[in-house]
């Protein structure tokens, strides 16, 4: 059993982006500026970035 609260992915981005383009972290900041609790993780095995929040969709 894990320890930490569920989390819901919002949106999915490639590693691979062109240097100095960061749109996970973008979208992750338009998300909070609607009050939504967002924030981007590294998924390894699949190579992308994943904005995640803790609340259900």
């Amino acid at each position: 059993m894990s320890d930490q609260p569920p989390r819901t992915v919002l949106e999915r981005f490639p590693a691979g982006g062109p240097r100095g383009s960061w749109p996970a972290d973008e979208y992750a900041a338009i998300q909070r500026t609607q009050g939504r609790n967002a924030w981007v993780v590294m998924d390894l095995r699949s190579d992308q970035f994943l904005v995640v929040t803790d609340t259900p969709e």
